[in-house]
């Protein structure tokens, strides 16, 4: 939705005033019980929570307030969609309590716009267009369509769906052609600092429950290479940087290098 994205650019949840949540992902940050998030484990390990929440809030919000979206999402839904997010463990429930109840009484604002359009983002974005997307954990190509705006790659499975299958913040990550023996035209998406962790993403599985992307880089293909070459100009026109994600990558990369 137009208007989701906090502080950092990342998707909705970064300090974005909602209550429970502080300043998610910014040097000082904490959790809503302090000390790195429900969960503990520090900034990082809080950091990742927020942006499978963020996912999550995003998708809340269309089925709340989407006039096309007939199958409201209850609170006992919102619940199941989070188990697991926080390191393995649960987010408190009244935490998730307040968030569905403040998305439910007060949808997102939207920049420049009066806010009743609540899927202005999707309707106006920097790109769109039918891909195939090389899947993380099972190998196979599958046609998606993706979305490109507010420096988010979203991905569907049909240009009819009011809610996407999967999103991509593109902070910190680099595109460039790449060859492949099955499929023309490709190009993938990719982090340059933290070679071997995966990317920052969220998905629904098919329980419908949102989790963390399997990814280390996305392989993406368009049928000719023209396509091809404007999505790669368009998604570096949307990548942002923020070196703190790169600084939180690499201390991650070192502790685990170490076990």
């Amino acid at each position: 939705m137009g208007g989701t994205t906090g502080t950092g650019g990342g998707p909705i949840g970064w300090g974005a005033g909602r209550p429970g949540i502080r300043g998610c992902g910014s040097p000082g940050c904490i959790g809503p019980n302090g000390g790195g998030g429900p969960g503990g484990g520090g900034c990082s390990g809080w950091a990742d929570t927020c942006y499978i929440l963020s996912f999550s809030i995003i998708m809340l919000n269309t089925s709340l307030h989407n006039p096309n979206v007939k199958d409201k999402t209850p609170f006992e839904r919102f619940v199941s969609m989070n188990r697991g997010i926080n390191n393995g463990a649960d987010l408190p429930e009244p935490l998730l309590r307040i968030l569905f109840d403040s998305i439910k009484n007060e949808p997102f604002s939207i920049p420049e716009d009066d806010g009743n359009d609540l899927t202005h983002t999707f309707f106006n974005p920097s790109r769109e267009g039918w891909l195939l997307k090389l899947g993380g954990r099972v190998k196979t190509w599958k046609r998606r369509w993706f979305i490109l705006t507010d420096n988010c790659l979203y991905y569907f499975e049909f240009t009819t769906d009011k809610e996407p299958l999967g999103i991509i913040p593109l902070e910190n990550l680099s595109v460039r052609k790449v060859d492949d023996p099955k499929k023309p035209n490709c190009f993938e998406l990719f982090n340059t600092n933290c070679k071997g962790q995966k990317i920052k993403a969220c998905k629904t599985d098919g329980d419908g429950k949102v989790v963390e992307g399997k990814h280390q880089s996305y392989k993406i293909s368009a049928a000719v290479p023209e396509e091809r070459d404007l999505w790669i100009e368009a998604i570096r026109t949307s990548i942002t940087r923020d070196p703190f994600y790169d600084l939180v990558a690499a201390r991650k990369k070192k502790v685990a290098s170490k076990k």
